[in-house]
């Protein structure tokens, strides 16, 4: 009895054909755009929005003792879980002065050798930007935020500026405390 030789190459073929035929389509590629996230918060009525990479927590201002000699707007030390926390008024630090109020939070920063919070007037919740929503931020030379400011983000009628706490704790005037 003569056999007939069986080729595995047609035989997987065949199966490839097969499966190709019953198999659905491929689901269509969609384009996936990278988006920028970061902490928004809010400073005298003014946006701002920090990458979120840079902020290490966020707490609600604890109870703080004040230290003898420091700058005005170092508003105290905070016990956080054990660890002496600085924590620095942003509005003073600018050369303004705000009221307290149950909105303020603290933004914690954790960049190199500095470790210090910074109070602002409220946490506006993580904000998500396309790439194509940033815009540049124009502000005057003698502008106590500029060094700070890095772009921003427009989102309808509201403008968002980039606030680098890093930035600001490499300022020599953020960490020289002492009066």
């Amino acid at each position: 009895m003569a056999g007939h030789a069986v080729d595995p190459f047609d035989l997987f073929a065949e199966l490839d054909a097969r499966a190709q035929a019953c198999a659905s389509p491929l689901p269509s590629q969609e384009e996936v755009k990278e988006r920028w996230t970061g902490v928004g918060f809010s400073l005298d009525g003014i946006h701002y929005v920090t990458p979120l990479n840079e902020v290490a927590e966020i707490l609600t201002p604890p109870s703080l003792t004040r230290v003898p000699g420091a700058k005005p707007w170092v508003r105290g030390i905070a016990n956080v879980r054990g660890m002496l926390l600085p924590v620095m008024d942003l509005h003073g630090f600018f050369g303004r002065s705000a009221r307290p109020a149950k909105t303020q939070r603290i933004l914690v920063i954790n960049h190199e050798s500095v470790f210090s919070g910074v109070v602002v007037d409220e946490i506006q919740g993580l904000q998500h930007f396309d790439y194509e929503q940033g815009v540049e931020v124009g502000l005057p030379e003698d502008d106590p935020r500029r060094p700070y400011l890095a772009g921003g983000f427009q989102r309808g009628d509201r403008l968002w500026s980039i606030f680098s706490l890093h930035a600001l704790a490499e300022n020599e005037s953020f960490i020289q405390v002492a009066q």
